[in-house]
C-alpha cells in the first residue's frame, strides 16, 4: 500500500478474469487535510493506485501502469459521506500487458470509470 492506511479492503473476490472489491476510505487520512480542508475530496490519483494495488492483488504480480484512457471521474467521493466503495475490476492479459476496465460506485452512484494497462515491474 503506497499509502499507510489510507484504505481497507473489507472484501476481494478474484475469478477468472475479473476482482469486485469493497473497501472503505479512511476519512481521517492526512491527505484529506490538503484536499480538501472543510470539504475532503478524495483525489483521482489515489483512486488509480487502488486500482492497480487491487490488481496486483488478483494477478499476483507487482505491476507498473504502462497506460490510461477513458479515464471519467462521475462523482466526487467525499470520504465522510461516502466512504465505502464497490470496486469491479475486468482483467484481461495479452503480450504480456495487463488490461484493465474499472468501475467504481458507493451505493448506485457510478464514481469513476477507467480503462488502464499495466505491465510487469
Amino acid at each position: 500500500m503506497l499509502l499507510e492506511n489510507f484504505y481497507t479492503v473489507n472484501n476481494l473476490a478474484i475469478a477468472d478474469g475479473s476482482a469486485t472489491a469493497n473497501i472503505t476510505i479512511n476519512k481521517n487520512h492526512e491527505v484529506f487535510k490538503g484536499h480538501f480542508p472543510g470539504n475532503p475530496v478524495t483525489p483521482g490519483v489515489c483512486m488509480m493506485q487502488i486500482i492497480k494495488e487491487l490488481t496486483e492483488q488478483a494477478v499476483n504480480e507487482k505491476l507498473f501502469m504502462q497506460s490510461s484512457s477513458n479515464v471519467k471521474f462521475m462523482a466526487i467521493i467525499n470520504p465522510e459521506v461516502n466512504p465505502d466503495l464497490d470496486l469491479t475490476l475486468t482483467i484481461s492479459e495479452e503480450d504480456g500487458l495487463f488490461k484493465v476496465k474499472n468501475i467504481t460506485k458507493f451505493e448506485d452512484t457510478v464514481a469513476l470509470k477507467l480503462s488502464t494497462t499495466f505491465r510487469r515491474k
